[in-house]
Order: C-alpha cells, then structure tokens, then sequence
C-alpha cells in the first residue's frame, strides 16, 4: 500500500503560488494523484482537497461533501476529480459561513462566498462539465480554487473577529449558536 501524502501546511511555499494547468489529464501521473487526492481527504475527514495540499502543482482538485465531525450538516456527493476548474459566473449573494482546512489546522473562520456559482472543469475521463453549485458545494468548489491560486481561507476574512481556534467553533457549533 502506498503511503499517505503529507499534507502542506500554512508557511509552505506551494500553497502561496499559483498551480499549473493539467496538460494531459489521461496521464498516468495525473491518475495516480487523484486517487491519492481521494485517500487523503477521506483519511482527513476533508470535504475537499487541491493537489498543492499534497505538494503537487496541477491546477486540480477534488470536492467530496460528506457530514463528519468537521462539517455536521455537509451534503453527501461522491468524491469528484475537478481538473483545470474555473468560475465561469456568479450570482450576486455572498454568505458568510464556517471553513476550515486541512493546510491551516485549529483555525476556522466565517468566510465570505458566493452563494452560487456557474463552473467548468474537466473529468477525470476527460469530458468537459458546466454546473451550477450551490451553497455549501459552491462554497468547497471556491475554497478549493483559492488554493489553485495560492490564497487560503483566512485570506478572504475581512474582520479578524471572524477567525476562531477549532475549539471554540466546535463550541459554537455544538451549543447551536
């Protein structure tokens, strides 16, 4: 079995810079790193992960929503492969809402998004997806580009009070406030 990647963590270079596009998805390479994408952010409880987590620049990534510990009222969607993403458009609401991330342990934050968004990506079989997403898949879909572009989630908190430790979120969530 082969061992598990080591997730990059807040300070490390790959996460401040911009990915590479995949140039040829049906490399075998490029196969290889969506099942390990896959692996790790089930082995993390993560409802996403970008391959710079793992310290690979491709400009992909994979959103698998599922309720955990980390995301008790998560939607279940099978974990999905989201190759050379993009945001094609965007509605006019912006929700902030709870995010974490694997790269940036004990920090949460109510961060800012988009409510829906239109995007395209490609499939790891190589066919071209345009979809609407919407609330908490749209918010993993953004969360998951800023990573592509060297910008994580505290970069989008505007207030510092909004920045919270994972025990006092938990807290927060548990006490239904």
């Amino acid at each position: 079995m082969k061992k598990q990647p080591t997730i990059a963590q807040i300070g490390s270079s790959i996460l401040r810079s911009k990915a590479q596009p995949v140039k040829n998805i049906i490399d075998r390479n490029i196969s290889e790193l969506i099942d390990s994408l896959i692996t790790t952010a089930i082995a993390n409880q993560g409802v996403g992960i970008a391959a710079p987590q793992i310290s690979q620049s491709y400009r992909l990534f994979i959103v698998a929503s599922h309720p955990s510990d980390r995301y008790p009222q998560a939607p279940t969607m099978k974990p999905t492969a989201m190759i050379n993403p993009k945001i094609l458009s965007h509605g006019e609401a912006i929700v902030k809402d709870w995010e974490g991330c694997l790269s940036v342990p004990g920090i949460r934050g109510l961060v800012p998004r988009y409510r829906q968004i239109e995007v395209e990506y490609t499939t790891q079989s190589g066919e071209v997806k345009q979809k609407v997403l919407t609330d908490f898949i749209a918010r993993i879909f953004q969360h998951e580009l800023d990573h592509l572009n060297g910008i994580l989630f505290i970069d989008q908190i505007k207030n510092k009070a909004d920045l919270y430790t994972e025990a006092e979120y938990r807290q927060i969530i548990n006490s239904g406030t």
